[in-house]
């Protein structure tokens, strides 16, 4: 789940506890069960990439994840929002091969090294600096606020990147 906007699993842990008093070995089951869905979405990157192309496939796999987080925050259901967690987990790592392959294709040779290296940069430094903010807008009580700007983050910026990129896109 490590994104741009990424959400902490530790934070979203804390958010199924406070609102609907999930228990800690629940919480380690859906986090369990995520990460097997997010490992197995990865395996479906290729065929996705292969019909669509490698960024549609980074945007267009992450705008329904987004919305399935921002629908996970409003609901009032602890059914429904694990159901829409997990269903964001399904689709939401799909991009990471895809990204991978898409910086590889469009730099030279000796560049890709340094090329993974800058793309990987801005998504360490959301990972650090998204558990401050998080946790000052749960300590506000705005405790579902993380995910929902979260989710409008990452649906900005897969718009801008495929904006941007879509148009450099020799997979399709």
């Amino acid at each position: 789940m490590i994104k741009v906007a990424p959400v902490v699993n530790s934070l979203l842990a804390l958010w199924l506890l406070q609102k609907f008093g999930l228990s800690l070995a629940a919480a380690g089951m859906f986090f369990f069960c995520s990460g097997l869905l997010g490992a197995g979405s990865q395996l479906a990157a290729p065929k996705s990439a292969k019909r669509i192309g490698l960024v549609n496939t980074m945007v267009f796999t992450h705008i329904p994840a987004s919305l399935c987080l921002i629908a996970a925050a409003f609901s009032t259901n602890v059914w429904v929002a694990l159901g829409l967690l997990l269903a964001r987990a399904l689709v939401s790592s799909l991009d990471v091969p895809a990204r991978s392959a898409f910086v590889m294709s469009v730099v030279q040779p000796h560049e890709r090294a340094a090329a993974a290296s800058f793309t990987a940069v801005p998504r360490s430094l959301a990972s650090a600096a998204s558990p401050l903010l998080a946790g000052w807008l749960f300590q506000s009580g705005w405790s579902a606020t993380p995910l929902v700007v979260c989710g409008v983050l990452k649906i900005a910026y897969d718009l801008a990147l495929w904006r941007a990129f879509s148009s450099f896109d020799s997979t399709k």
